[in-house]
């Protein structure tokens, strides 16, 4: 799955699904998709990515509490 990096703006290849999707890990691992050849694989702090479009992603992949928010 591509992500932008909203701090630079570049996109970002997240290698592991499971960690974005887990609300408890606040990092991923990924690679700028930029260049010729593939880019060493870094950490990313969840909070500094959002989707192509801009649009932020969703509580349920960052916030542990978000159901607990929705009950209130």
């Amino acid at each position: 799955m591509f992500l932008k990096h909203t701090m630079t703006g570049k996109m970002i290849e997240v290698l592991s699904l499971r960690d974005l999707f887990n609300p408890l890990h606040d990092t991923v691992i990924g690679r700028y998709h930029y260049g010729e050849e593939a880019q060493d694989p870094e950490s990313f702090d969840k909070g500094e990515l959002a989707f192509c479009s801009d649009e932020p992603m969703p509580k349920c992949w960052t916030d542990p509490t978000y159901r607990q928010q929705q009950s209130e």
